[in-house]
């Protein structure tokens, strides 16, 4: 069986340790909650043990790219302006860099001003005006154009295997096409939080808010994630604002295949999920902690030991692949591939300046996209608090996840910590960055395809 000893960059550790609101933990996503305090936003941070050796790893802030770009868009002429400083360090979604094919971008991003509230709204909607546009990357041309309202500043598109993508509505998913034009996909009975999709796009997890008086029907079985039991407040406010129902349904069909409700505490999950079923944690003897795969149509099986003194941090690459982060203060902080039949692919040890990573990825090959915070100094030096003034700048790092080799790496101008400023083409053959006023787009050398997938 699998066991990874060591792990992350030491800022992601300290935001596993952060007491703070519960957050959205996906593919290799460790959140750090943001406060905003008058002007200054900062990450608060509890103190760490004064006897924790540190590595000496730090990433440098690239002045350029590593690789000159073989496209570049000019953002300006398309209507984009850069959103002011409130959004930093608060994980909300402004932006969406997508591939509709290799030679078409889909880029949304927010519009300020002014949207018309109905009276149903709720008095904390966060309503987004997006403005959508296609582009040529040979061109630049804009082929289509739309505008869209979303429910608020979570995450709101998802890119589907044929170009299609899912937009978030308030009661569900429309889907479009490279014209812009949309369609109802699916709808639920409450408020849609996030979806989550296995790599191979067989399988989605909906996640909305049911009424507060639903009960679960016989047959269905329990929650996906076990939680301690809520206190008397938690159970009460939990009523008050309905239960988390996740529905387990296949893209094809649209067939429910698993239902379960759990109360709602605003915390937000999302489950590792592959064709077969949904990956679960659990602590072991001291530092160890049991993944295990828990089919769809009832059973599982153990899938890995792992050694970390955090919460390991996990997610399929694709069917057969997933992606680890653990931590181990002792002996470094690194990252690495696993099969989900047993073996490693590759440990690489992280820098100890970076935080609130993210992890764009192309399922059909090994390319990956990893995106983090750099601070200026190493995140064993802050006891407390992390602000703007403490960060060097947003970077990318784009590799293979088949081998953990670097392909390149680039600034990233203007900072959106919540990401949508990175994607991968199909192919894995191109990537596109929102970097120095433009859309840039890169050609690194072919990316092999990874084991289990299609």
């Amino acid at each position: 069986m699998f066991r990874v000893r060591n792990s992350m960059a030491r800022a992601e550790f300290i935001a596993q340790r952060a007491s703070l609101s519960p957050g959205l933990t996906g593919l290799c996503l460790l959140l750090a909650t943001a406060q905003f305090i008058h002007a200054q936003i900062s990450l608060q941070l509890p103190p760490l043990a004064s006897d924790l050796p540190l590595p000496t790893i730090l990433d440098q802030y690239p002045e350029k790219p590593s690789l000159p770009p073989a496209f570049t868009i000019p953002l300006a002429p398309l209507g984009f302006s850069v959103p002011g400083k409130s959004y930093l360090l608060r994980r909300e979604s402004l932006v969406s860099l997508n591939f509709l094919d290799e030679g078409r971008i889909l880029f949304t991003f927010r519009v300020p001003g002014l949207l018309q509230r109905d009276a149903g709204d709720r008095q904390d909607d966060q309503k987004q005006q997006i403005q959508a546009l296609v582009l040529s990357i040979a061109n630049g041309k804009i082929e289509s154009r739309a505008v869209w309202i979303v429910p608020d500043r979570s995450r709101y598109l998802w890119m589907l295997n044929d170009g299609h993508y899912l937009l978030r509505v308030p009661d569900g998913l429309d889907e479009g096409d490279a014209e812009l034009k949309m369609k109802p996909y699916l709808r639920v009975p409450g408020r849609l939080l996030w979806i989550s999709m296995d790599p191979g796009q067989q399988v989605m997890i909906t996640n909305f808010l049911g009424p507060a008086n639903s009960s679960q029907e016989p047959g269905e079985q329990g929650p996906l994630v076990t939680e301690p039991p809520a206190s008397t407040t938690v159970r009460q406010k939990s009523s008050e604002q309905g239960v988390l129902v996740a529905r387990t349904l296949k893209l094809e069909s649209g067939e429910v295949i698993r239902e379960s409700r759990a109360p709602w505490t605003n915390q937000t999950v999302d489950w590792p999920i592959n064709a077969e079923g949904y990956l679960e944690k659990s602590q072991d003897k001291g530092d160890g902690w049991l993944l295990k795969l828990n089919d769809f149509s009832g059973g599982g099986r153990d899938l890995a030991r792992i050694d970390s003194t955090c919460s390991p941090d996990y997610d399929f690459v694709s069917e057969t692949v997933l992606l680890v982060k653990t931590c181990d203060p002792n002996s470094g902080w690194q990252l690495g591939a696993m099969l989900t039949r047993g073996g490693s692919l590759w440990e690489s040890r992280t820098a100890m300046n970076a935080m609130m990573p993210l992890l764009v990825m192309a399922p059909k090959t090994t390319r990956l996209a990893r995106e983090t915070l750099l601070l200026k100094r190493s995140a064993g030096e802050y006891t407390r608090m992390v602000g703007m003034r403490d960060l060097q700048g947003q970077i990318v790092k784009v590799f293979d996840a088949g081998n953990g080799k670097m392909v390149m790496e680039s600034p990233l101008t203007p900072i959106f910590d919540g990401g949508g400023n990175v994607a991968i083409s199909p192919s894995g053959q191109r990537i596109a960055i929102l970097n120095a006023g433009a859309i840039q787009v890169f050609q690194p050398p072919a990316a092999p395809v990874l084991p289990g997938s299609p």
